[in-house]
């Protein structure tokens, strides 16, 4: 007996009658406790994650199994020499995806069904400029699209259909390449063919050899009442198509909105502002806003002074995907006149001789105030 292996049983911490699924369960554990990627530089944690490998390919193999139970190591004829890489499909899953590789790619196993997976698309963006009123009552807009959609000349592979590829001189047909690591045979996608096996020798004429090609598609877009600045509508599965059969991507259209030459927008609130003369100030007056709903009276009250805000109520923007609006304010710019015509300028003289100073009043002026202040 070769003194210098040890038990397969012992290895992997089970029993002569372990069956496959606790032979499973034991080498998992230890080939995740010893792999070198969690043990970088550890010659003793490769030496054990080797040893149980080696148990394993064994002890699943019924062949193997029975010549070892009768005969020890010496029935296997010097041991195992590397390991069947079908014996670790069953682990792809699992050690594969915490590893970052596919684990039967480590032992020499085939990548096609991971390099095959279907993948979705890509989403796609697309930028609409609205009116600023489209962006409060809602809207909708036809737009083009461009987005690129597989070649029907030549199914998506690029070439020409008869005897547009070759095969592939670095991998030779195989898709992907085969190195070393440590003790580990790794295998990685060709480089140089994708994995593809094959090289194109003549490109197809009507993509190029891309595969695809660039299309506009009318699309209809709803807008609803209320959007506004960088606000995304989602179009799904109008995006770029996917890999390998896998759904397409979706089409995310952002709303930049115009601005307008009277109303400016504060979230949900509309905001304007309407000029009138002294007079008006002074003694009311009645003006007409053309507001998104039509035209509305505004009574304005006698005495109001510049930059007072009158609300109307409900006459902003509809909150989005929601009930209610929000308000419009009018803001009251009262207007001085410029330049007077004689009539005028008397009546201006005359009225000042009636109404009080306003930098004159009762109470003490600003400087008696900083005086006691300070006395």
């Amino acid at each position: 007996m070769n003194v210098s292996k040890r038990d397969y049983y012992e290895v992997l911490g089970v029993s002569r009658e372990a069956d496959e699924q606790s032979l499973k369960s034991a080498y998992r554990k230890l080939a995740l406790k010893y792999h070198p990627d969690r043990n970088p530089g550890n010659t003793s944690a490769e030496e054990k994650f080797k040893e149980a490998a080696e148990a394993y390919s064994v002890l699943t193999d019924p062949q193997k199994r029975s010549a070892y139970d009768r005969f020890g190591h010496q029935g296997l004829q010097g041991g195992s020499n590397g390991f069947n890489p079908d014996i670790f499909a069953d682990f792809t899953d699992i050690l594969g995806d915490f590893f970052g590789f596919g684990f039967g790619d480590a032992f020499g196993g085939s990548s096609t069904r991971r390099r095959s997976r279907a993948q979705q698309g890509e989403d796609l963006r697309f930028d609409l400029e609205i009116g600023f009123e489209d962006a409060i009552k809602g809207m909708t807009a036809d737009i083009q699209a461009p987005r690129l959609e597989t070649c029907k000349s030549c199914s998506g592979s690029g070439a020409e259909a008869h005897d547009g590829f070759t095969t592939c001189s670095r991998c030779r047909g195989r898709g992907e390449v085969i190195f070393q690591q440590g003790f580990l045979s790794v295998r990685q996608t060709c480089s140089q063919c994708g994995g593809r096996g094959q090289i194109i020798r003549r490109p197809c004429k009507e993509c190029g050899g891309e595969g695809r090609i660039r299309v506009e598609r009318k699309l209809k877009v709803t807008i609803p009442a209320g959007v506004d600045n960088g606000t995304r509508l989602r179009l799904p599965h109008e995006g770029q198509p996917g890999a390998n059969g896998g759904p397409n991507g979706d089409l995310y259209v952002f709303l930049r909105v115009k601005e307008h030459p009277i109303f400016s927008r504060r979230e949900n609130d509309l905001h304007c502002t309407v000029p009138i003369n002294v007079a008006q100030a002074a003694l009311g007056t009645e003006i007409h806003v053309l507001t998104f709903d039509g035209l509305e009276s505004i009574k304005v009250p006698e005495g109001t002074q510049g930059g007072t805000e009158i609300k109307l109520r409900n006459k902003g923007v509809p909150y989005l995907n929601g009930h209610g609006r929000g308000d419009l304010y009018v803001r009251i710019d009262v207007k001085v006149p410029k330049k007077l015509t004689r009539e005028q300028r008397k009546l201006f003289e005359d009225l000042v001789e009636t109404l009080p100073a306003e930098n004159e009043p009762d109470e003490k002026g600003l400087f008696d105030k900083v005086r006691d202040y300070f006395a």
